[in-house]
């Protein structure tokens, strides 16, 4: 009866393992050099017994490792199914102690010497105005003159639009930036009186804010935290577990809003400059292990 039939790279590999020739079966047959045995296409019935002696023990190996890695897998989904998140947020209701307050006065004329003639009037009016209502000389800037030409535009009766020059005008700005906030608010809402006086001014809304903002975030990431830990407690006191260690934690972004307002918050943050009364707000998000 002939022996199994075998490439000699697989041959070789078996000889390597056990070298069955010359351990299990005295060496290569008779008439055979061992190399002329190694060169050969046949494979030696050892080799079938030892690749049937492996094949169990590779079958318990994989099973062993197939084991492990569906424990370990087991074992991480437990753990991530045994965690707690939980938001708090942490609010203050603050007032802005800085206010800048800006406006703008403006003259026109066909001579650039006349219009800033007029214009350098306006800005003594404009500054007897703010030092007789109480402003500080220090907290009164005016900006550089701005100078622009203005044109009027006629349609002729074929369609054709000219432009005709109508005079120079000429803008300046003045700005008051301070931390009597109540003063200069009141200011700002008498300025009517600039109006009655001849005077072509601009005013714009006053900005409020807080030069303490940095301190104030301080603390309500404190009070964000502090709220995220007793509603982390409060659910796996009432779950029946307890609470373990903290795994991760995640800070939102700031929320400064008017108070008592229905402003929307942006996921980019919010920073209200129109409201003197204003309420800041953050969320933290923290991940506990429960136990």
């Amino acid at each position: 009866m002939g022996r199994p039939r075998l490439s000699r790279s697989r041959v070789r590999a078996c000889l390597l393992l056990l070298d069955p020739c010359d351990t299990l079966f005295g060496g290569s047959p008779p008439g055979e050099s061992r190399e002329e045995y190694l060169r050969s296409e046949e494979e030696p019935l050892g080799c079938v017994r030892v690749k049937a002696t492996l094949a169990p023990v590779a079958l318990a190996l994989s099973i062993i490792v197939a084991a492990a890695l569906f424990a370990h897998a087991y074992r991480t989904r437990s753990r991530a199914n045994n965690e707690l998140l939980v938001v708090g947020s942490g609010s203050r209701n603050f007032e802005a102690d800085l206010i800048v307050w800006s406006g703008s006065f403006t003259r026109r004329a066909m001579e650039l010497r006349a219009a800033s003639a007029a214009l350098q009037e306006d800005r003594e009016s404009v500054k007897a105005f703010l030092l007789r209502k109480g402003a500080k000389p220090e907290d009164v800037v005016f900006s550089s003159i701005q100078v622009s030409k203005d044109f009027d535009e006629t349609v002729q009766k074929d369609g054709t639009r000219t432009s005709t020059f109508a005079g120079y005008r000429l803008e300046q700005k003045v700005t008051i930036e301070s931390k009597e906030v109540a003063k200069y608010e009141r200011i700002a809402r008498e300025i009517t009186e600039l109006l009655n006086a001849g005077v072509e001014f601009t005013s714009n809304e006053p900005a409020y804010f807080y030069t303490k903002l940095a301190s104030l975030k301080i603390q309500m990431v404190a009070d964000a935290t502090r709220d995220a830990r007793r509603r982390a407690e409060q659910i796996a006191e009432h779950a029946g577990g307890t609470l373990g260690k903290l795994k991760a934690a995640t800070l939102g972004v700031f929320q400064i809003t008017a108070q008592n307002s229905s402003e929307e918050f942006s996921w980019r943050g919010n920073y209200n400059t129109d409201s003197r009364r204003k309420t800041a707000t953050v969320t933290a998000r923290l991940r506990y292990e429960v136990e």
